[in-house]
């Protein structure tokens, strides 16, 4: 039993915790998410007398296997230049400014489906800069488009982006049933974004312009490209199968580790450890939130809290989402959608409606400040406000399909 100091304590720690994660960093001291989150979780566990032991299983070890392994596929990926195929197949194909804003929406979104939505704009900003600078258009309203469709692509999918990640593994939804309920909504949302920028960026995009470049000349690494392309497909089957998501991705990762040709140092330099770090001590705090705050002053108002009801869930998670970002904010949920009969449809709600407020401001998703911040260095401004024009009818239009669509599978 918390002595009263302790629990207010822990609460005062939580708090700043939480708040240093939406903001992304304490000012005057040189932490980011991944520290801020470490510190907390560490904090808490000496505050209320947590053994490591105790303090481990806190943590939910199939979404940091799956965040590993995704991670480890990503980057042979990236190393065999299967992006830079991709991105060659686009420009290839891509005969006007709409078709190109197309192929780059759609490929984004499959693709973000698949590989999580931060690897997928790591991966094609740079890329997409390079090609439009060489059509000689405007690269705001595809930077823009890249940022918004690698969200929205990546509601389709348990290992789209992270909140579907800790959603997959929490529900206990299967590869399949998750994608069969959401895909749908993934491929109306992409075309809102279509129609959204091309409606926003009239002139860029009225005119029915034949472009013409040198073909864009992908570096590949012919070996690797096709094992990676294998393992991929055999973790796809398994997936498909019914196999477990995180068990099955952590095999094909180490199948792509079984090597004679990638030294493991140069794969284990670009993992995302501080992502992994993150994970790890957020699952630690929001737990304990849940445990000192939220189970004792909420126990048997759950239901009054989200109404029980897409709509309410949904609002909910698109407020707390842009408040606290969106990881933080599924797992302050979670307890709550569990303790309401593990609700399918409020599952797949929290997916949607943690995933599309990423899109509402350029702060309001990883993914759009590595698009921003990778413009930067190319001498791109991609601004606060220029975002918030098309994020905002994005934002609005994309939440209000998946309010409907959820409505019509319940």
């Amino acid at each position: 039993m918390l002595s009263e100091t302790n629990y207010y304590l822990s609460l005062t720690t939580i708090v700043l915790s939480i708040a240093g994660i939406a903001i992304g960093s304490y000012p005057g001291f040189r932490m980011n998410r991944a520290t801020i989150a470490l510190v907390g979780a560490t904090t808490l566990v000496i505050i209320n007398g947590l053994t490591l032991e105790e303090a481990a299983k806190l943590v939910d070890i199939n979404t940091i296997m799956l965040l590993f392994a995704m991670m480890v596929l990503n980057i042979n990926l990236r190393l065999s230049g299967f992006f830079n195929v991709i991105a060659n197949r686009i420009v290839r194909i891509a005969k006007t400014p709409q078709q190109l804003l197309a192929l780059v929406i759609f490929s984004s979104g499959f693709l973000s489906s698949l590989f999580l939505n931060d690897t997928i704009v790591i991966m094609f900003t740079p890329l997409l800069i390079e090609v439009v600078t060489k059509l000689k258009r405007n690269p705001i309203p595809y930077l823009i488009a890249l940022a918004a469709s690698a969200n929205v692509g990546s509601v389709a999918t348990i290992v789209g982006n992270p909140q579907n990640i800790i959603i997959g593994i929490f529900s206990g939804l299967s590869f399949v049933e998750f994608a069969i309920k959401l895909f749908p909504l993934a491929l109306i949302g992409l075309f809102i974004v279509w129609v959204v920028i091309v409606s926003i960026y009239r002139k860029e995009f009225k005119e029915k312009v034949i472009l013409q470049s040198d073909e864009f000349q992908p570096k590949i690494f012919k070996p690797l490209l096709i094992k990676s392309s294998v393992v991929l497909i055999v973790m796809l089957a398994a997936f498909l199968s019914g196999f477990p998501i995180a068990l099955s991705a952590l095999g094909a990762s180490v199948l792509l580790l079984i090597t004679r040709r990638i030294k493991p140092e140069r794969v284990f330099i670009e993992l995302d450890w501080s992502l992994l770090v993150f994970f790890s001590g957020l699952f630690i705090i929001t737990d304990l939130l849940n445990q000192l705050f939220i189970a004792k002053y909420f126990s048997g108002k759950l239901e009054l809290f989200t109404g029980n009801s897409v709509f309410d869930l949904s609002i909910i998670s698109l407020v707390l989402s842009n408040l606290i970002s969106n990881v933080p904010a599924v797992l302050v949920l979670s307890p709550i959608i569990k303790s309401l009969n593990n609700n399918e449809i409020l599952w797949l709600a929290l997916a949607m409606s943690s995933t599309f407020a990423g899109n509402l401001t350029l702060l309001g998703s990883v993914a759009n400040l590595i698009v921003a911040e990778s413009a930067k260095r190319h001498g791109i401004t991609l601004s606060f406000s220029e975002y918030l024009k098309s994020g905002i009818l994005i934002t609005i239009f994309t939440f209000l399909s998946g309010i409907i669509w959820l409505n019509f599978l319940l």
